[in-house]
Order: structure tokens, then C-alpha cells, then sequence
């Protein structure tokens, strides 16, 4: 059971980690000028690319036991 709850925690921060190297990707070619039409593309990326960090934390903290403050 504690080896299922270690890949599926491992499989989230995986997730996390890459939703956020793609927005970051997003975010370093919006700074490029590539017109109008790329930058919109890229604007609806990113909001995507945060959606899916947002989710995949979510996730990650929803599988991670609290711990108690005693």
C-alpha cells in the first residue's frame, strides 16, 4: 500500500513539474515577438499550463497525509 501511494506521488510531482516547465516554455515565447496570432496561441497556453500546475499541486497535496501538530 505505502509502495502504491509512493508511484502515485511520484507520478504527481512528476505532472506538476512538467506543467510548470511548460508554462515556463509558454511564458519564454511569449517574450520572443512573433505577431499577434502566436501571441494569443501562446496567452491561452499559458492559462492552460497554470490550470494544470493549479491541478496537479492539488492533486499532489490531496495525497500527501497532514501531519500532526501534537
Amino acid at each position: 500500500m505505502v509502495e502504491l501511494l509512493n508511484l502515485e506521488m511520484a507520478a504527481a510531482r512528476q505532472r506538476a513539474k512538467q506543467a510548470e516547465l511548460s508554462l515556463k516554455q509558454a511564458k519564454t515565447m511569449l517574450d520572443d515577438n512573433h505577431g499577434l496570432a502566436i501571441s494569443l496561441a501562446l496567452c491561452s497556453r499559458i492559462r492552460a499550463g497554470q490550470a494544470r500546475a493549479k491541478a496537479a499541486k492539488r492533486r499532489l497535496l490531496k495525497m500527501v497525509p497532514p501531519t500532526s501538530a501534537h
